[in-house]
Order: C-alpha cells, then sequence, then structure tokens
C-alpha cells in the first residue's frame, strides 16, 4: 500500500510540472490553506525543518541546519512581502532578503532566482498562523529545466509539537519525499550582529536545483 501511495504521489507531482510556469495565471498546483489570511501570516517565524527532492540542496542544508530566522513584512500597496531569513553560515550570523510576489490564489506566491535562473512557486499548505505553518515550494530552473520540491516547517516558536511534526512528516509522504530524510534544525540561539548578505547573479544559470 505504502509503494502504491509513493507512485500516486510521483504521478502527482509529474503532472504539476506539465502545467505553464506563469506563477499568476496558472491554475493552483498544491492546495493552499482554506481562506489564507496573508495580514496573519506575517511577522516572525522559525524554519524549524526542511526535506528536499534535490540532493544538492540536501547536502547543503545538512552542513548547515541552524534554525533560520524567516521575518515576513507585507508591502500592500506593491503586492508583494518581504521575506528576511537570518541563520548562522560559515561562523557569522547572515542575513537575505527576498520580494516575493502575491498572486490570484490566497496563500500562493512566486519569486525569480537569477543565480539559477529559476521561477519558484510557494503554497502555505497548512497554518493556524499562532505556532505553525507548512510551505510547499516549487521550482524549475531554465534552461536546464531543473526540478525541485522542498517541504519547509516553520513555527513561531524554535520547536514545534509532536502531532504538527507527525502531520508534516504525513505532508512529505505525499509529495513522494521520505520523513526520515527531514532535517531537523537545530538552534544556536538569536542572531545578534547580522552581516547582510548579497546574492550573485550569475551570467550562466547553475544546474545544481539549490534554488530555494
Amino acid at each position: 500500500m505504502q509503494r502504491v501511495l509513493s507512485l500516486l504521489a510521483l504521478l502527482t507531482l509529474g503532472s504539476i510540472w506539465t502545467l505553464e510556469a506563469d506563477p499568476v495565471r496558472s491554475e493552483p498546483l498544491v492546495a493552499t490553506q482554506e481562506s489564507f489570511d496573508v495580514g496573519q501570516f506575517m511577522g516572525r517565524w522559525y524554519e524549524v525543518a526542511v526535506v528536499s527532492s534535490c540532493p544538492h540542496y540536501m547536502q547543503r542544508k545538512r552542513g548547515s541546519s541552524a534554525v533560520v530566522t524567516v521575518e515576513l513584512q507585507h508591502n500592500s500597496s506593491e503586492g508583494n512581502f518581504t521575506m528576511k531569513s537570518t541563520s548562522f553560515r560559515n561562523g557569522s550570523c547572515q542575513q537575505t532578503a527576498t520580494d516575493y510576489s502575491l498572486t490570484d490564489t490566497p496563500g500562493r506566491f512566486f519569486h525569480h532566482v537569477a543565480r539559477f535562473g529559476a521561477d519558484v512557486d510557494s503554497f502555505v499548505v497548512h497554518t493556524n498562523y499562532d505556532d505553525f505553518a507548512m510551505i510547499l515550494q516549487l521550482s524549475i530552473e531554465k534552461p536546464s529545466g531543473n526540478k525541485t520540491i522542498i517541504a519547509k516547517l516553520y513555527g513561531r516558536a524554535m520547536m514545534v509539537g509532536s502531532a504538527v511534526l507527525d502531520n508534516f512528516k504525513s505532508l512529505v509522504r505525499q509529495y513522494g519525499m521520505r520523513d526520515e530524510d527531514i532535517i531537523m534544525n537545530q538552534s544556536k540561539g538569536e542572531c545578534v550582529q547580522v552581516e547582510k548578505v548579497t546574492k550573485p547573479i550569475m551570467t550562466q544559470p547553475q544546474t545544481t536545483c539549490g534554488s530555494c
């Protein structure tokens, strides 16, 4: 039965990637949180756990599995929001900023990663706004065509309850990934002095499916 469910999940993913890449005009790829409220979703989150279909991404995350602090700030006048991610990397506290565009589907956002030439769709699948949020990110790199799915578990605190983690594992399995591969990020304390990082824009897109 488990093998059948895994096969169905993979077939579902295969159908996902046959849709058009335009994030606004295409049909939703993943069902988002019912009656999603972007205002309640804003604020501080912590990336508690993550898993990806991309081995390069997983290798990079295992090498630096610190809890990531995520600050979301909605800019309604521009129809987008900014995500500031802060984490310990290479012995220092570093921060990056990414602008996400809202789409016609509540709970679905889009951003482009120039250094990988990748279009990324993000979906808030489950959240209660006060404790946890489960995010799916689907990306495709150009011109290589590399496809990646990433599942992330956010918490308003650096730890989540066992029931939330079990639900996250179930979500991961639905999309063809193994719950035993989930990386549980480790708390290394809050960042005090932050080094802002500007991600380089490369003339030739990489093909290592690390766009998220």
